[in-house]
């Protein structure tokens, strides 16, 4: 999809957190405090990337979820901004930002994916 294409199915805020490295405000996203079941996809390319069975509440005002869908969902890149060194998450098949992982998540897996509601979409099951 071109650009121009891109940017007339996102909002602004979906955009900027998708294509700019964006952060929505904490406690802010339609689906930081959401529990239904299903798959969150990428709002970009509808790629799954996190079953709700994953979801957890982190209590940091984003969705968390402790692994992501499959092994090809994510891709992970170093963050060296804002003077710290983080891991960026992002849609293996776009591309497009989602968050960060921390370890400082709950067992099994130890990981926390701190993942913008903007860089989301839901399919209920």
């Amino acid at each position: 999809m071109s650009n121009t294409d891109i940017r007339s199915r996102l909002t602004p805020e979906q955009y900027d957190v998708c294509f700019n490295k964006g952060t929505e405000p904490p406690f802010t996203g339609k689906y930081h405090d959401h529990k239904e079941p299903g798959m969150y996809v990428c709002v970009c390319c509808g790629a799954p990337l996190f079953e709700s069975t994953s979801k957890f509440d982190s209590g940091t005002g984003w969705p968390s979820f402790t692994r992501p869908s499959g092994d090809d969902s994510v891709q992970f890149h170093q963050d060296m901004s804002y003077g710290m060194i983080r891991t960026e998450v992002t849609c293996k098949v776009c591309n497009s930002h989602l968050g960060h992982v921390f370890d400082d998540g709950p067992g099994p897996t130890r990981l926390r994916f701190c993942i913008n509601s903007a860089s989301l979409n839901f399919i209920e099951s």
